[in-house]
């Protein structure tokens, strides 16, 4: 039986030396040899017929390489699995005797490895401080948003030229220097934006504009710190490139549109929500509240999740063996890296093993379980989602979103995500009920600054 020895090597770093007598290994080698004969192809022989001694001396060093490194690995998981060691990653192989294996010398060699320790670690999320936000409703965030769903289930017009904030343009981006000379090789992007969405100072440039007109403008300027990000994505560029932003574009206005308002009536009313019985405008507006508290009710709950998070980040104790990890930033992926890389990437590598750890000891330890019907259920949610959270209208006649959700269950990327976002939501959730919170009434404005880093 082959026999293992562990030594401590440095923090949470421990060295296994496996060593195999001969009797550990030569009896599997001379039965995997015999195995080699019966389906060798070797010209002049009848298959199954060529001698051991010709096997032997053609195949056999491989055979015995192979069968000696079978039982070193077996010996080791066996070790692992007995005396339950938790580890990084995989083993990594130390000097070793590998290269002294000889089949026409069997003797004891000896095998040496280098693993990685997880380290013991306590949360106690009694101890979890959080703030839990109330988000004011007011008036005129209910005006604001019965003035969007206006606009949305409105009436588009073509009005000849530009007039005000609430007109849409289609409109061409085209990089540009700052006279208007086209770049070669420059952005070129369509969109369609409300004038609105402009700088203020910047609209008046584009008042009384027609089809087929143009404007030149500079990012920064043409567009607050809100819109811009969206315009910096849309157009490719990245936000955290400092120079982006000033950037200078032609617009030219392909197509000039107005949106006449829906009125305020049961159709319109039966256009939003489909399910309810809604006849005046004031109960519109009560339900439009209900919507708006629900949104953020959920909003808090995911900034209770981050605040969470953050704490137990910042607070949970853990060592690591980081030795070990930078010699298996190394050599563990598919491709080589340097110790310099290995020595760059350590930071950020090492807190992603720090929330692994931790949200894998929580849902341990709250018996986190993730079932068939939780996926399926996120399937059809994530349908009712793209569908404008409106599957509700087709009554009982749902027998397409169970087919979706059955072929969703198919697919194994979106099984694989689907867990691991339905267990970490299962987590949170459970940790939500064992923290300390105390509840404060907040602007929608002052809560959006709140809304920062949401990484899990």
């Amino acid at each position: 039986m082959a026999k293992v020895i562990r030594e401590n090597i440095g923090l949470l770093n421990d060295k296994l030396t496996v060593t195999l007598a001969k009797e550990d290994y030569y009896n599997g080698f001379e039965q995997s040899l015999k195995k080699y004969a019966k389906t060798a192809n070797i010209p002049g022989f009848r298959k199954g017929m060529v001698p051991a001694g010709l096997v032997k001396k053609m195949h056999g060093q491989s055979v015995f390489t192979d069968e000696v490194l079978r039982n070193v690995e077996k010996s080791l998981n066996e070790y692992l699995g007995k005396e339950q060691l938790e580890i990084f990653a995989q083993p990594l192989p130390l000097d070793n005797d590998a290269n002294a294996l000889d089949v026409n010398n069997p003797k004891e060699y000896s095998f040496s490895f280098e693993v990685g320790l997880k380290p013991s670690f306590e949360i106690d999320a009694k101890k979890i401080n959080v703030t839990k936000y109330k988000v004011i409703i007011t008036d005129a965030m209910i005006a604001d948003e019965l003035d969007r769903l206006q606009v949305r289930h409105g009436k588009m017009t073509e009005p000849e030229t530009v007039t005000g904030d609430d007109n849409v343009l289609n409109v061409k981006f085209v990089e540009c220097d700052k006279d208007g000379n086209e770049m070669e090789g420059g952005i070129t992007k369509d969109n369609s934006l409300l004038v609105k969405y402009f700088a203020e100072n910047f609209r008046k440039n584009l008042l009384d504009k027609k089809k087929d007109d143009s404007v030149i403008l500079q990012l920064n300027k043409a567009f607050e710190e809100k819109e811009l990000d969206f315009i910096l994505t849309d157009l490719g560029l990245s936000k955290e490139d400092k120079t982006a932003a000033d950037k200078y574009f032609k617009l030219i206005i392909t197509k000039v549109g107005h949106v006449e308002k829906a009125e305020l009536n049961e159709e319109f009313f039966k256009q939003v929500y489909p399910n309810k019985e809604i006849k005046t405008a004031e109960e519109f507006n009560a339900a439009l509240k209900e919507e708006i508290e629900t949104y953020y009710a959920a909003q808090s709950r995911n900034q209770i999740h981050d605040q969470i998070y953050h704490h137990l980040l910042d607070h949970t104790t853990m060592d690591f063996p980081e030795t070990f990890l930078k010699r298996w930033l190394q050599t563990g992926g598919e491709k080589p890296k340097t110790a310099e890389e290995a020595e760059t990437e350590f930071p950020s590598f090492k807190d992603q093993l720090r929330w692994t750890l931790i949200s894998n000891k929580l849902t341990t330890d709250n018996k986190i379980e993730v079932a068939q019907d939780d996926l399926r259920d996120f399937a059809k949610q994530q349908l009712f989602q793209y569908m404008g959270n409106q599957l509700g209208a087709l009554g009982d006649n749902q027998q397409w979103v169970d087919d979706y959700a059955n072929r969703m269950m198919q697919d194994k990327k979106f099984v694989e995500d689907s867990y691991h976002r339905i267990a970490t939501e299962k987590m949170f959730a459970a940790l939500e009920t064992q923290v300390t919170a105390k509840e404060e009434e907040i602007s929608a404005e002052d809560f959006a600054s709140k809304l920062h880093h949401h990484h899990h």
